[in-house]
Parts: C-alpha cells; structure tokens; sequence
C-alpha cells in the first residue's frame, strides 16, 4: 500500500522516520511540499518517499492518508480534497473532531484520531488512537504503544496531557541550566539531568502496575532531599499550576 503524508512538520516528520526504522511493510510515501524545507530533507534520506505537486495527488495515488496539518489550514484544506471511501484516513490534527472531520471528507471512508509524539521516530511512546480499529492499532504498534480509546471525549484528556511535553523539556532545560550556572560543564550538565530522568521514566514504568503515590514516597526518606523538594513545589503550588494547566488546555480542546 501506499502512505499519504499532508503536512511534513515535526509530528509527520517523526512518524515518517519511525516507519523507516521498523517492519511496516509499505510501496511508497507521497508528502507534500507544504514545508519545502523538511520535506527534501525526507526525499534525500529516504529512497521510497516522493514529494507529489499537490495535496489532491496524495490522495490519488495513497490508501492510507495521514493529516499532520495545523487546526487552521486543516479547516481550510479538508473539505477541498476529494477522498475515497476505500481510504483509511488518520488525522493528527488536535482541535478537529472526528463529526468534523466526516463532514469535510463527505465519503464513508474510515476516519481515526492519533496523538503521535515526537519520540515515534525512536519507535518509543504510546499512541492513543480512536476510535479503535484493528490495522491501525497493528501498524502503531511497529512505531510505539498504541492505546484503543472508545470514547473521543476521553481521547481529549490525552491530548491534554501531550500539552506537557515543551513543558517537560523546559523543565530539563532550566535543571541543566542551573548545574551550568554551578559550575558543571554544558555537555555533562545535560548528559546527567536527561539520563537521571530516563531513568526515573523506566522506574516508572516498570512499576507500572503500581500507583505512582508509592513511587513519589518510597523516593522520600525523613527529612531527605527528595522530601524537600516535594514539600517546597507544593508549598509554592507547583502541582497545583501543573493541574490547572492542563486544566486550561482541556478546555480549549472542547470547544
């Protein structure tokens, strides 16, 4: 079969990539030349990719289509392309629901929602997608760890939390910068700060089956470190802002 990309940002980018590096049997990709930068950036590292002239020859010549386009140009652009009701269209777009998206594709094609993140292109990190759908959770499951959702307000809660990560990158930053300003050297400063929380992710999901209240207490001993960095980032109501953050960002999503 043959893979569509519209839109060739970091998202399309990284999915493309993670296909590259796993078993995903596939003929060709067709990308489109939105981001002109990216996209020969693709065509020159792989041989199977090819930049179509228009968004509308994606469609013709690919089975499966995948929407990387921001909520803006997607609104604009959707409702303009002729699909196919043999198509298998998945949408990364955030903001656009999937009673919108049918009502721009107009065929009965089938239409599913995916929240990939950048650490596909490692083949690491789960992908929710809804509806459920067999081949698509299969060909996920190459890239990451798919998640079924049923429920499309649920997958909003997902989406939510994807709002995290330049958060979660920020907060490495200002750590690595802070060894920095104490003297570390750039290079370690960062080597340390991105190892100690890779390493903190796997606990975390090796303990997975456990609730994470046991990680944040057996990591604590009285009047140890870890408890006092707990109880100042609450005393300063860190975990608080962190809620009502993602608090704001659902909200947005269900307009």
């Amino acid at each position: 079969m043959n893979l569509g990309f519209i839109g060739t940002g970091t998202i399309a980018s990284s999915v493309i990539t993670g296909i590259f590096k796993s078993q995903i049997s596939f003929k060709k990709i067709y990308i489109s030349k939105r981001n002109k930068k990216n996209s020969q950036k693709l065509k020159k590292k792989y041989n199977k990719i090819f930049i179509a002239n228009t968004n509308q020859e994606i469609l013709d010549k690919c089975d499966w289509i995948f929407l990387s386009v921001t909520p803006t140009v997607g609104n604009k652009i959707i409702k303009e392309l002729k699909f196919r009701s043999s198509q298998t269209v998945i949408s990364f777009i955030s903001t656009i629901a999937l009673s919108q998206l049918k009502q721009a594709i107009k065929v009965k094609a089938k239409i599913i929602r995916a929240i990939p993140l950048p650490p596909i292109s490692l083949k690491k990190g789960p992908v929710p997608i809804c509806p459920p759908n067999k081949k698509v959770k299969a060909f996920f499951d190459k890239v990451g760890t798919t998640v079924e959702i049923k429920n499309e307000k649920l997958s909003i809660n997902f989406w939510s939390t994807s709002g995290m990560m330049a958060p979660f990158y920020q907060m490495l930053s200002t750590m690595t910068d802070w060894l920095v300003k104490k003297g570390v050297k750039r290079d370690n400063a960062q080597k340390y700060i991105t190892s100690l929380f890779l390493a903190l992710s796997e606990d975390a999901v090796a303990n997975s089956k456990k609730d994470l209240k046991f990680l944040v207490k057996d990591s604590q001993t009285p009047k140890g470190l870890n408890e006092q960095g707990v109880k100042e980032l609450t005393k300063i109501g860190f975990y608080k802002s962190l809620e009502k953050t993602l608090n704001s960002i659902h909200k947005r999503l269900n307009k």
